[in-house]
């Protein structure tokens, strides 16, 4: 019993470890690289649709977010500043 909790102490502080020398803003994407699904949007302000086929031979940042993330509010200007740049 007592050498099972010694091992499990161990392992947690080892976990603890890992886990304090990752960067939280280095998550990668699983998405990243691969295909737009299929959808179509109605574009603000006009009667007309938008869908990816409008995207195919241009390079394009697509960006999900929501407005309970943190995150993606954080970088909501960064991304701002970078569409001004790139127009």
């Amino acid at each position: 019993m007592r050498i099972g909790l010694i091992i499990a102490f161990f392992a947690l502080v080892a976990l603890l470890a890992i886990g304090l020398t990752r960067n939280p803003r280095e998550v990668p994407s699983p998405l990243i690289g691969k295909p737009a699904p299929a959808f179509e949007l109605p574009r603000l302000g006009q009667p007309t649709r938008f869908s990816p086929a409008e995207m195919r031979g241009k390079v394009w940042l697509l960006n999900v977010w929501a407005s309970w993330c943190v995150s993606c509010r954080d970088e909501h200007p960064v991304l701002v500043e970078f569409s001004k740049t790139r127009r």
